[in-house]
């Protein structure tokens, strides 16, 4: 098969050891996104399977559309709303779902819950030009950094990777407060941690509030601007979940009006994220490139079964096809 690896910007795949899965196959690695769809279906139009890197490259109708060789698209994790199932059962294209960890993210979002009550970027960045103790040459935002112990960490969705954090949480001495469905309070506090009384309550109260919230319709923009003018003008909102669980433009107008006094954020609505995002101009934002998953035990879980969820459907064997209408008889393998 034609097999063609998307979006992998920094060349990772070919160094995994799962990449001898595909040997047996011609593989095609992409460093570069292109979003256009003329682009897209012109780079993508000879491959008979996609490998997708999360949620880097939409597959919407029209596209798929434009692809007639290609017979699955391989994701690594699971789909979250980027590629049209209902477009890809019609055209006999199939789905496999791959397997995910919360490991990585969960450590990666404790990483910059520390760096940044810590103020850790700033100090190291500044030491380099010479400045010793110094956050900011600004005086306003020259202060001192802050510990965790004794302090109010609010989670806002306890799934697997908010699990995680509470834990990180509870073993750094914080007060843990959980928000979300009724199910997922009473599992928070059944594992030993408080259900916040409200949402408002979640916001007024917390020190850190981390979100940890699928993206789906009833999510989207759930995050409002009422909700961030509750907290306080110390705390610090972080988000390694999805960017579009905040209303547009509600956080950076949030953070001009001080409350939260600081973001800490992985993912964004546009990635990869442009130089002139006014997010990176904010001086109270750490922000790193969505590197929640990207290292190297979540890749070589994430692509080894994407890998070989190819291998058994180019025999004709994969157990993980996520579209159950899909007919293998629309587009048969050459």
């Amino acid at each position: 098969m034609k097999i063609a690896i998307l979006d992998d910007y920094q060349n990772a795949t070919p160094s995994l050891a799962c990449f001898d899965l595909l040997r047996e196959h011609e593989v095609k690695v992409f460093n570069n996104t292109t979003r256009g769809l003329g682009q897209l279906a012109i780079r993508l139009a000879p491959y008979d399977a996609l490998v997708l890197i999360r949620e880097r490259t939409a597959l919407n109708r029209a596209l798929l559309a434009k692809l007639p060789n290609l017979k699955i698209i391989s994701q690594t994790g699971k789909l979250a709303g980027h590629v049209d199932v209902a477009a890809a059962t019609e055209l006999g294209i199939a789905i496999a779902e791959g397997v995910g960890s919360p490991t990585a993210p969960a450590e990666l979002t404790w990483a910059l819950i520390m760096a940044a009550a810590r103020k850790i970027v700033p100090y190291a960045t500044n030491l380099k030009d010479g400045l010793w103790q110094t956050a900011s040459v600004n005086p306003q935002l020259n202060g001192l950094g802050m510990v965790l112990k004794g302090r109010t960490l609010g989670i806002w969705g306890y799934s697997k990777i908010g699990q995680l954090v509470a834990g990180y949480g509870r073993a750094f001495g914080m007060q843990v407060l959980v928000w979300g469905s009724a199910s997922s309070r009473a599992k928070a506090v059944a594992d030993g941690y408080q259900a916040a009384a409200s949402r408002a309550a979640l916001f007024e109260q917390a020190d850190v509030l981390s979100m940890h919230l699928r993206l789906h319709p009833d999510t989207r923009g759930i995050v409002t601007a009422e909700d961030l003018a509750r907290m306080k003008p110390e705390a610090l909102f972080v988000n390694t979940s999805r960017a579009e669980l905040v209303q547009p433009d509600a956080l950076e107008q949030a953070l001009g009006r001080g409350r939260p006094g600081y973001a800490a954020l992985d993912v964004y609505t546009s990635e990869p994220l442009g130089t002139d995002s006014p997010l990176l101009r904010i001086p109270t934002v750490l922000a790193t490139p969505h590197l929640g998953y990207v290292e190297r035990d979540s890749y070589e879980l994430y692509f080894r079964h994407a890998f070989q969820n190819i291998v058994d459907f180019a025999a004709g064997q994969c157990a993980a096809i996520h579209n159950p209408g899909y007919s293998a008889q629309a587009r048969p393998l050459r």
